[in-house]
């Protein structure tokens, strides 16, 4: 069953307006939280972990028949990658998942919104290739996530100002998915 536009708005639009409605109304809360979250090994299992089944799913879901009798190897190779980045590739590892989980989901985003009868739709897909873009720098020099997060939660008041810019978009792609899409 593929996933409807708006129905993928409606949650992108919700998560991104939830999340920084905290920033907004409890920003040094919000701030601690999201400077600790580069180095979160935990949190850096799940992300990791969780791109890797995702990823292969899609990988399943792939039906060239030249790959066909390479799955299995494919499989276990994408496995042992995911399973040994999160036991040899501790620093940063968070940035490092949440990074192949923007790639994935900027794939998703466009695959859902390619088909939709509007032009609101590029919005989604100019959202998507713009995740795309942070996928691949926080993959390539992770660090820099913590730098900007550093930056972003400087002053309540940067952090009150970039938390209610996100909430606002965020509230704008809900709409989105309840009124357009």
């Amino acid at each position: 069953m593929a996933l409807k536009l708006s129905t993928l708005s409606i949650i992108l639009g919700a998560l991104v307006a939830w999340s920084n409605s905290y920033g907004l109304f409890k920003p040094a809360a919000f701030a601690a939280a999201a400077r600790k979250f580069p180095r979160s090994l935990p949190i850096g299992w799940l992300l990791t972990l969780s791109a890797t089944v995702w990823f292969i799913c899609y990988l399943s879901l792939e039906n060239i028949s030249d790959f066909e009798p390479l799955k299995p190897y494919l499989y276990a190779l994408f496995v042992g990658v995911g399973v040994g980045a999160c036991l040899y590739v501790k620093d940063f590892l968070a940035v490092r998942g949440l990074a192949v989980v923007l790639l994935l989901l900027a794939k998703l985003m466009v695959d859902t919104a390619r088909w939709a009868d509007t032009p609101w739709r590029l919005v989604i897909v100019t959202w998507a290739y713009v995740l795309v873009i942070a996928g691949m720098w926080f993959t390539i020099s992770p660090w820099r996530l913590r730098d900007l997060i550093n930056w972003a939660t400087a002053t309540e008041s940067r952090t009150r100002l970039l938390s209610g810019l996100r909430l606002a978009f965020g509230i704008f792609v809900l709409a989105l998915g309840l009124l357009v899409f």
